[in-house]
């Protein structure tokens, strides 16, 4: 790169070299690669992931342990010149007009920009079910309109029911960390990621902040999309959404405005497991609970006549448990936390690790 950067791209990672690798490649041939810098953040790792960058000419910054993912992207905005920056996950292929495009997002006025993240991996059912059921879509802005728990129940249910496949430029509530970019300046301004949350919410905890103390807008264009390769498993599935639970109670304790994240469904069947003890019909009806609870399910099979797509509402089951879970557990980890009515981030000194 020559002379200075319009555009720097923070990628985050733990033990992920084949990936940093694919996404550095990914990014070497954008249409505007030579406006680029290219930080990587090498988290702990020991499988050479910041030897991987290097090679290839990033500015790397490494941790010697591991310190989690809002602390590594606060190394990264530390180091970074340009006045967009942008963050990608080490399993992300941004396509090849990924960059123009968000850059002529920031020009037309948006402070704030992230696209589409698009499954990718291994063919098989898995595969089909994450692009059916995105967990990284953005998190739209009916959600802005109340934080009272019967009205975003409502939104809940409507998603089962009448699910909207939104499309088109448009403000959202919260863009997905895996393909989010800010003003640097402004970035800077609201102190960066909370360093609290080591994996999971922090990028929403940073868009709550975005939009309340920097009054600032969250777009969401179709045009700035990457791949994300997943490890298409059931088990990372699961891990995932423990995950983000955890990281959604902590969200929680942060803001106690916000309604409590508890998915009814494995309640339910749970319930209905244990009365089977006692009415053996009651196992029949848990068998069946997951197809009502989650009749989008059906509705696919039924419109591209593949009878196994009735396994999606199955799998939602157990994530939204997994979810459960995880959440339950960060709010037993949290309880002695006390809740915080101001936004704060993290951005300072401590964050910064040694530059290679």
């Amino acid at each position: 790169m020559s002379g200075p950067a319009d555009l720097s791209v923070v990628i985050c990672s733990l033990n992920g070299a084949a990936g940093v690798a694919r996404c550095l490649d990914a990014l070497a041939a954008q249409q505007v690669g030579a406006r680029i810098e290219i930080i990587v953040v090498d988290d702990g790792s020991v499988d050479g992931t910041g030897d991987v960058a290097e090679v290839r000419g990033a500015t790397v910054v490494r941790h010697p342990v591991n310190r989690g993912l809002a602390v590594a992207r606060n190394s990264g905005l530390a180091v970074a010149t340009a006045p967009v920056v942008a963050f990608l996950d080490d399993d992300c292929e941004p396509t090849p007009h990924w960059a123009a495009a968000l850059l002529k997002a920031h020009e037309e006025g948006a402070a704030g920009v992230g696209g589409p993240v698009v499954p990718a991996g291994k063919p098989g059912f898995m595969l089909g079910y994450l692009t059916r059921n995105n967990p990284l879509s953005p998190l739209e802005l009916d959600l802005a309109h109340s934080e009272n728990l019967l009205y975003r129940f409502s939104l809940y249910l409507r998603a089962q029911w009448q699910p909207q496949r939104r499309t088109g430029r448009r403000e959202v509530y919260a863009l997905p960390g895996a393909n989010m970019s800010f003003r640097r300046e402004a970035l800077l301004d609201v102190a960066g990621f909370d360093e609290r949350f080591r994996f999971g919410a922090e990028d929403t905890d940073l868009c709550l902040r975005w939009i309340r103390e920097a009054q600032a807008r969250l777009v969401f264009d179709p045009r700035v999309q990457i791949l994300h390769h997943f490890t298409t498993s059931l088990r990372d599935s699961l891990r995932r959404s423990r995950s983000y639970g955890h990281g959604a109670a902590r969200l929680y304790r942060k803001w106690p405005s916000l309604s409590l994240t508890i998915f009814p469904g494995p309640v339910a069947a749970l319930c209905l497991l244990l009365a089977s003890a006692w009415l053996p019909v009651c196992l029949l009806m848990a068998a069946a609970l997951p197809l009502a609870l989650y009749p989008k399910s059906v509705r696919t099979a039924m419109l591209c006549r593949r009878f196994a797509c009735l396994a999606d509402a199955y799998v939602q089951l157990l994530q939204e448990a997994a979810h459960d879970w995880g959440y339950l557990h960060g709010l037993w980890h949290y309880r002695n936390m006390s809740p915080e009515a101001s936004a704060v981030g993290g951005l300072t000194a401590g964050a910064m690790g040694d530059g290679g």
